[in-house]
């Protein structure tokens, strides 16, 4: 693997049952993906909250070193619009707070329709660095967002931006903003959300991740779900990059 950690996964734990003989056979759904892969995009934060008890019985079940990134509710990204944030971002971060050391990196995902507007963005990073000193991430899909002024706010909020697939913008494809974190979201292309990436894609894919690993702390979530390609797609790119450091992933 690279210098960094590497964290392979998919948005949320689901195991479909043809893919199950890829995964421990006992436990709950979470324990049995939690020792197949290293990381988890809890997606479903993004739709309703959580209590906290949930996060801390989560965090509780996965081994040592398993990490979780977390889904920034659509009550303040796409509802909101990133306007007055305070109150929402309180109640998200007091929950999500119990996952302890198992908590990795916040994931803002914007609206397509949601346009770069200077004083906005400032204005919400600036509440969410006031609250929230960890690792974030941000996935902007209006053409707005990608040049000059968007990526120089992120880099100096340590804002990671997302390089997605498939592209929304002409280098949305690569990581852009704060260059301590790489945070890669495959959500299936040609057909976004069902097509599964086969094993030439897959491996191009292993190649990119373990160079990202060279460079800063990578994140790599499949998220072609729909079909349920994600866990399938997430074990066999993790498996090469365990197996090339001769540490093969356990079952």
């Amino acid at each position: 693997m690279g210098v960094y950690p590497v964290f392979i996964g998919c948005a949320g734990w689901s195991i479909p049952s043809r893919f199950s003989h890829l995964f421990p056979a006992e436990g709950s759904h979470l324990e049995r993906y939690s020792r197949g892969l290293p990381g988890v995009e809890i997606n479903s934060a993004f739709y309703r909250p959580h209590k906290p008890e949930t996060y801390a019985r989560w965090a509780a079940s996965v081994p040592e070193g398993f990490r979780f990134a977390v889904k920034v509710p659509k009550l303040i990204t796409h509802e909101r619009r990133l306007a007055d944030p305070a109150a929402a971002l309180d109640r998200f971060l007091g929950e999500v707070r119990e996952l302890g050391d198992r908590l990795g990196p916040l994931l803002v995902q914007m609206p397509p329709s949601l346009a770069f507007r200077r004083e906005v963005v400032e204005a919400f990073l600036g509440h969410l660095r006031d609250r929230f000193d960890g690792e974030v991430a941000c996935e902007p899909r209006h053409p707005s967002w990608f040049n000059e002024e968007p990526e120089a706010t992120l880099d100096r909020f340590r804002i990671a931006r997302v390089a997605a697939d498939p592209v929304p913008d002409g280098c949305a494809g690569e990581p852009g903003g704060w260059s301590g974190l790489v945070y890669r979201r495959l959500h299936g292309s040609p057909e976004i959300y069902h097509t599964d990436y086969g094993a030439e894609r897959l491996a191009a894919i292993t190649a990119t991740v373990r160079a990202d690993g060279a460079r800063a702390p990578t994140w790599c979530v499949f998220d072609n779900t729909a079909l349920g390609a994600a866990p399938e797609n997430a074990r066999t790119v993790w498996s090469a990059i365990r197996s090339e450091s001769g540490n093969p992933p356990p079952l």
